[in-house]
C-alpha cells in the first residue's frame, strides 16, 4: 500500500497527509469512500447556512465549496502533468484571489455540491489509471517537490480539513 514519504511533499501539507494516512487503506478506496461522505455531509447543511460566514473576512459555505472544487482541479491537474512525465515547474495559485473573483451568487448551493461530486467522480477515473510507479513520480509545483501519490493524499486531506472547519465554525448552533 502506497504511503508518501516526507520528501514527496512540502511540510505545509503534513496535516492533509496525516488525515488520509489515518484511514490505513489504499488511497483510491479512501477517495471513493469520501465521495459518499461529501454528498451526505453537504446535503445536511441547512439552506440558511449556505451564505453564512462565521466571521468577517471568512468565506461563506458556498465559497468554501467553490474553493474545494478549484483546489481539487488544481491538484488533479498537477497529478496528471507529473504522472505523464511533464517536468515543467508549475506555478502556485492564490486561493483568496480565485475565491474573490468567483461570482458565487451565480451558483446555487446544489449546483456547487453536484459539481464537486461529479468532479470527484471524473477524477476517480483518472486516479484509477495510475500505476504504483506513477504514484511515485514527482514534479515541482509552487516551488516545492511533490509526488503524484502525495497529491492524492492532499486532495483527500484538504476536503477533510475544510469539512472539519465547517463542522466546528459554521455548523455549531
Amino acid at each position: 500500500m502506497y504511503q508518501p514519504l516526507s520528501n514527496e511533499y512540502a511540510p505545509f501539507y503534513q496535516g492533509y497527509i496525516d488525515l488520509a494516512s489515518a484511514k490505513r487503506q489504499p488511497i483510491l478506496k479512501i477517495l471513493k469512500t469520501q465521495l459518499n461522505t461529501i454528498d451526505d455531509f453537504l446535503a445536511d447543511i441547512p439552506a440558511k447556512k449556505h451564505d453564512f460566514a462565521y466571521a468577517d473576512g471568512k468565506w461563506t459555505v458556498k465559497q468554501v465549496l467553490s474553493h474545494l472544487i478549484d483546489t481539487e482541479r488544481v491538484m488533479t491537474y498537477r497529478a496528471m502533468r507529473f504522472a505523464r512525465n511533464d517536468q515543467t515547474d508549475l506555478p502556485g495559485y492564490d486561493q483568496d484571489a480565485i475565491v474573490a473573483h468567483t461570482n458565487i451568487d451565480q451558483y446555487s448551493y446544489d449546483d456547487l455540491v453536484d459539481e464537486l461530486v461529479m468532479l470527484r467522480q471524473a477524477n476517480l477515473f483518472f486516479f484509477k489509471s495510475l500505476s504504483d510507479e506513477d504514484l511515485k513520480k514527482k514534479g515541482t509545483a509552487n516551488g516545492n517537490t511533490v509526488s503524484v501519490g502525495a497529491l492524492l493524499f492532499i486532495i483527500y486531506g484538504h476536503v477533510e480539513h475544510h469539512f472539519n472547519i465547517l463542522k466546528e465554525k459554521y455548523l455549531k448552533k
